[in-house]
């Protein structure tokens, strides 16, 4: 098989990460990889220009780009630069979306409301994006909405790797779902640890306000790591680490894959009774994230660099799945794997 060599293209989004991405693949190939010279801008009523300085015709390209806060501005960025890839005759475009903005509005909550994700997904697909890749859907069933493949990638392969590094004997841990909704989540790691699994059920008066929170499962002096998928302003994150505690827990971690982080976030998190939270860099962590003492950011550059490969050569992208496949991939990060 000829070994195929994709190229990369950053949007604003997170160019960290794209830079990261690039370096991994660089050691992989053994040769020189960055991510191609491009001019994103705006104009002075904040329109969106896009200029590729390079020759792309016949190339595999991969967009890198969430589409995190503000999440209009990178989305159409993201689209922008879909077109501009796609009139100048790439072959194949990728969009790899690590953190899929829209995607909390999956369905119909109330009458007379939108479906976002899907407007989305047809967005993606018109634009001349023939394949995304990403991380941690809010909802899996989003993959649906879209009539191109789409390759879902999962944090807790990454996040057991860690648990096992940080925490040793899994027996003093308990995995818990901050709800009833993220049972599923929060079970996938706690089988790939061999760990317990406990729930916090909430109870709303009114939307936004949670009125009671109960602990189902004994969490009496064990560590207990609170999993999900995103955490946003905190509120729910900090009260149920409080209500973990006051349930007898001796400390409270927090493994969530999407940080989020607005508005009042970092506050709630330095005022509550959790020892830590990990967080990916999936949205590019702000100085104020990175230098926050509660606040650890785990890499997803290994992983997503050798998903972008696997892609490109026509090879296994499920194989990621395994902490077997990732320990090598994560060897110079966690020196005991």
């Amino acid at each position: 098989m000829n070994t195929i060599e994709p190229k990369l293209i950053a949007g604003n989004a997170n160019k960290t990460l794209a830079e990261a991405i690039a370096r991994r693949m660089s050691m992989h190939r053994g040769k020189s990889i960055k991510p191609v010279s491009a001019r994103i801008e705006r104009f002075n009523d904040q329109e969106i220009f896009v200029e590729v300085f390079e020759n792309v015709r016949g190339e595999d390209m991969f967009i890198i780009q969430s589409t995190s806060n503000p999440a209009n501005d990178n989305l159409m960025e993201l689209l922008i630069m879909a077109d501009a890839l796609r009139r100048s005759s790439a072959a194949r475009i990728t969009a790899v979306i690590p953190y899929f903005g829209y995607a909390r509005q999956d369905r119909r909550t109330k009458a007379r409301t939108p479906i976002s994700a899907k407007l989305v997904a047809n967005l993606i697909a018109e634009a001349g994006i023939e394949r995304v890749l990403t991380l941690d859907l809010h909802a899996t069933q989003i993959q649906g909405f879209f009539d191109i493949p789409v390759d879902n990638l999962y944090a807790a392969p990454v996040f057991a790797l860690d648990v096992k590094h940080n925490f040793g004997d899994s027996s003093k841990v308990m995995i818990v779902s901050p709800d009833v909704g993220g049972v599923g989540r929060a079970r996938e790691l706690a089988k790939r640890i061999d760990a317990d699994l406990a729930i916090v059920d909430k109870r709303r008066n009114a939307p936004g306000e949670i009125a009671e929170m109960t602990v189902i499962g004994d969490v009496t002096n064990r560590k207990c790591i609170i999993v999900d998928d995103i955490v946003d302003t905190a509120g729910t994150l900090c009260k149920a680490a409080d209500t973990l505690i006051e349930a007898g827990a001796k400390e409270v971690y927090s493994y969530i894959t999407h940080g989020v982080l607005s508005g009042p976030a970092l506050d709630r998190i330095s005022k509550s009774s959790m020892k830590q939270l990990v967080i990916t860099d999936s949205i590019e962590p702000t100085p104020a994230v990175i230098a926050h003492e509660k606040v650890r950011v785990v890499p997803m550059a290994p992983v997503l660099a050798q998903a972008i490969m696997n892609i490109a050569n026509g090879t296994s992208v499920s194989s990621l799945f395994d902490e077997d496949s990732l320990g090598p991939i994560y060897d110079g990060y966690y020196n005991n794997f």
